[in-house]
């Protein structure tokens, strides 16, 4: 599946990734930290959404955001998170 998200570092990458593993996992789904993308077939599998690794035009952007939407918001949170304990520090 193509993906029109590009992150403005793309040496980020591994580290999005990770975040996304530890993120999900912490949210209780099993996530396989090589390829932490997979979680999204488990959200739609959990949601009984039809998502394949083919073709999913036929989606509609409602069930394409019950599928990302945890995912994306959940690894937000985190940063927002993560970024108040590092001003607290200072």
């Amino acid at each position: 599946m193509a993906s029109k998200n590009r992150i403005l570092v793309p040496d980020a990458r591994p580290a999005l990734d990770r975040l996304k593993a530890d993120v999900m996992h912490a949210q209780g789904y099993n996530v396989d930290k090589s390829a932490p993308d997979d979680v999204k077939f488990e959200i739609a599998e959990e949601l009984g959404i039809p998502f394949s690794k083919e073709y999913n035009g036929k989606l509609t952007s409602e069930q394409a955001g019950k599928i990302g939407g945890p995912i994306g918001g959940n690894m937000v949170k985190e940063m927002v998170r993560m970024a108040q304990e590092q001003m607290a520090k200072k």
